[in-house]
């Protein structure tokens, strides 16, 4: 190959074209020629080629047939048909299964195809470069194949080692995990309850990469977020003008993830007309196409999730029994983070590692200060809502730096205790003077302001309106003081000194 020239093959049985061809191009590409498929296929194994440009009337086989052979054996290399025939058919069968990226009829002129052979260059640099999902496509079965099944192989070791739900050692959702193992192996389906954000998905994942079917699909559908017709065509595909802008034939998830999982995220949202549909996809194992007489048999394993309390939709008459006892073979609820504060330090640290690497931004961690005002908060938006505050503690600290409660959302750092009783009882009105309930709101916000400061007792008098004698006093009256761990406050020190 010359350097720095990208490297064409020109495959044509005629001599003069083959000769016109290469004297055309030699000055931007490095040319190689073949007469027969043999010398061309000899070339590619012994070369690096970028772009085939092979004409379509050839004797031992046509163009597209060649093509549509190196297209399988080496995928990357741009395919372009050369021809003086301009057969529809020709043209049809070379994009569909020869992949070619451009057709050129004879007679051709030299600029323009010089010009198309430097963009396929071009497209050629982009998709190695980049790993474009069109490289992927051309790609053939085989190699797809071994890619996907590598990737799901990363995906279950994954799975594998701590199910992927990241926890502490003393956790209470090693039970639930212990569980998820249990009947991972068994075709089963599982329902899913708990709060938004209590890692339902986790879970399921969980279920599919420990189960017999691990090396196929797992797909997910939030039923919650479309529409009936939508979700119909979503799930179970439609045909091609099935209804406005179905142009083409559509596959469903349910075929997709034929021989896997399908996860169904908020299935107590799906309207009554829809459950009927699901019920006799569940019953029957098989599906039907929106706009096809056809059905087709599929075998998948579901698992499904709700934030409702899906027995009390049942007693109401909104969800119907038989559906919910084919999706709740087993049920797992899942707890809700204020329920688990024992994970809290080790799912913040995690987060806080996928946010740096998302944000591209490094700081030395969470100060303890910081994990244990995390540790009160009520959650109410789980681990979602705690990868939020992860994320904006990140965004306000200073490069580097460790991140400490000041950082905090004033919600955070007001919240009580989980645990003390009392005091929620005090601010709640249930027990204690409306002086105790006054000095204990009184407190709370002393603590609030000194961490947003830093500790810091001049800015926090100062913004509380006190003396830093009055603030001083109060500290010690509420057992507030750190003075271990105080910064040092040049105000406080230079009347020490005085």
């Amino acid at each position: 190959m010359s350097e720095n020239l990208p490297t064409v093959l020109i495959v044509d049985d005629e001599v003069r074209s083959l000769e016109a061809l290469e004297r055309n191009l030699s000055d931007d590409f490095d040319v190689k020629t073949a007469a027969t498929v043999a010398e061309a296929e000899a070339i590619l194994n012994d070369e690096w080629v970028q772009i085939i440009l092979c004409d379509q009337r050839m004797p031992d086989m046509t163009g597209v047939e060649f093509l549509a052979a190196a297209r399988e054996r080496w995928p990357e290399v741009i395919r372009v048909i050369i021809s003086g025939y301009t057969d529809a058919e020709d043209i049809i069968t070379g994009i569909n299964d020869a992949g070619i990226y451009q057709y050129i009829t004879k007679p051709w002129q030299p600029e323009k195809l010089t010009l198309t052979l430097k963009n396929a260059v071009h497209l050629f640099e982009l998709q190695r470069q980049n790993e474009l999902l069109a490289i992927e496509l051309k790609m053939s079965s085989s190699s797809a194949e071994r890619i996907v099944g590598s990737r799901r192989k990363v995906l279950r070791d994954k799975h594998l080692d701590n199910d992927g739900i990241i926890r502490a050692e003393d956790s209470s959702m090693n039970a639930i995990c212990d569980t998820l193992r249990q009947i991972a192996t068994y075709d089963v389906s599982v329902l899913l309850t708990g709060e938004s954000g209590t890692g339902k998905e986790l879970a399921a994942r969980a279920l599919h990469y420990n189960s017999l079917r691990w090396d196929k699909a797992f797909v997910v559908e939030n039923c919650g977020a479309v529409p009936d017709e939508l979700l119909e065509s979503e799930l179970f595909g439609h045909k091609k003008g099935a209804f406005t802008g179905a142009v083409e034939d559509h596959k469903g998830l349910f075929e997709r993830a034929d021989g896997g999982t399908v996860f169904l995220d908020e299935i107590g949202e799906v309207s009554a007309a829809f459950q009927v549909k699901l019920l006799r996809v569940l019953q029957e194992g098989e599906i039907r196409p929106v706009g096809s007489s056809q059905t087709r048999k599929v075998d998948v394993r579901v698992v499904a999730a709700t934030n409702r309390d899906l027995e009390s939709e049942v007693r109401d008459g909104r969800f119907r029994k038989d559906l919910y006892f084919r999706l709740a073979a087993v049920t797992i609820d899942m707890p809700a983070l204020r329920e688990r504060r024992m994970d809290i330090p080790v799912l913040a640290d995690h987060l806080l590692h996928e946010a740096m690497t998302s944000l591209g931004k490094r700081v030395s961690g969470i100060s303890p200060e910081a994990i244990e005002c995390l540790k009160r908060y009520h959650w109410s938006g789980n681990v979602r809502e705690l990868q939020n505050e992860i994320q904006r503690m990140l965004v306000l600290g200073p490069e580097g730096a460790e991140l400490g409660a000041e950082l905090l959302s004033p919600r955070v750092l007001m919240a009580a205790p989980p645990d003390d009783e009392e005091e929620i009882a005090i601010l709640t009105g249930f027990d204690g003077t409306l002086k105790e309930r006054i000095e204990s709101l009184e407190a709370k916000i002393l603590r609030e302001t000194l961490i947003r400061q830093r500790w810091n007792k001049s800015k926090a008098a100062k913004e509380l309106g006190l003396s830093r004698v009055g603030l001083r006093g109060k500290l010690e009256r509420y057992g507030l003081e750190k003075v271990e761990s105080l910064q040092s406050d040049p105000a406080d020190v230079q009347s020490m000194k005085g």
